[in-house]
């Protein structure tokens, strides 16, 4: 902890205690600005989030995701070897029982490059889907309608985790409740639609968190109505309602 503890102008040890009290007294979405102060106080504060991430090491919330991104942009030696050895992977732990390896769009996500993550995500959906769906590079309805719950629950974990919760399918699944089910009031909402006319691919999206809610994953192709019906019914999201 000592290297840590260095004069620092910009905060102070009372300061950043009182943080890390908070810290660990709220909900991961209240948790959020609290790692944002924490990670603008300097190393002081960068030190707490190094504790946080590794007390919640196996167990990711988007709070966790927050405090790697955070920690990602420092350059002291405990943070960068911490972060290596602890985290090479990323802090979401990738279960066995996946059908495809999706590592690459954690690496991706890791790195807040949200338009290769979504491209990614519609290769790992395709791959999923198996060979012909990798030949032609979309989704029938019917291929999404058999996806392995693990998978796709995956999937949304690792978009929520490093979206700060902004996104990830059931993100978009709780937008489109919240307007009754309605596509022509969905596409709005998230930025997929605008005055009557589809965003275009890719340069009118948004591939940061200044995006709306629900924004990504794209994957282009989830923008049809039967692909998006199967995917926001699919089993996957019954347990977590």
């Amino acid at each position: 902890m000592s290297s840590f503890i260095a004069n620092n102008p910009r905060s102070s040890s009372a300061s950043v205690d009182a943080l890390s009290a908070q810290l660990q007294e709220l909900t991961p979405s209240k948790q959020i600005p609290i790692i944002h102060q924490l990670h603008a106080a300097g190393e002081l504060g960068d030190h707490v989030l190094m504790g946080f991430l590794l007390q919640h090491e196996g167990r990711p919330t988007i709070a966790t995701g927050c405090a790697y991104h955070a920690l990602a942009t420092t350059t002291a030696t405990e943070v960068v070897t911490v972060l290596r050895d602890r985290f090479p992977n990323g802090v979401v732990p990738l279960p066995q029982d996946c059908q495809v390896d999706y590592s690459a769009v954690q690496q991706a996500l890791m790195q807040q490059a949200y338009e290769d993550a979504d491209r990614l995500t519609l290769l790992k959906l395709c791959e999923l889907a198996g060979s012909t769906a990798i030949q032609r590079k979309w989704l029938y309805f019917t291929e999404v309608a058999q996806f392995p719950v693990a998978d796709l629950r995956i999937l949304d974990t690792l978009w929520s985790v490093y979206s700060e919760g902004k996104f990830g399918f059931a993100k978009q699944r709780e937008i489109w409740l919240g307007v009754g089910k309605n596509w022509e009031r969905l596409w709005p909402k998230i930025a997929w639609k605008k005055e009557n006319l589809w965003t275009r691919y890719p340069k009118g999206f948004i591939w940061d968190l200044t995006a709306p809610e629900g924004h990504l994953p794209l994957s282009n192709q989830l923008r049809g109505v039967r692909v998006m019906d199967s995917l926001m019914n699919h089993p996957a999201w019954e347990q977590t309602d």
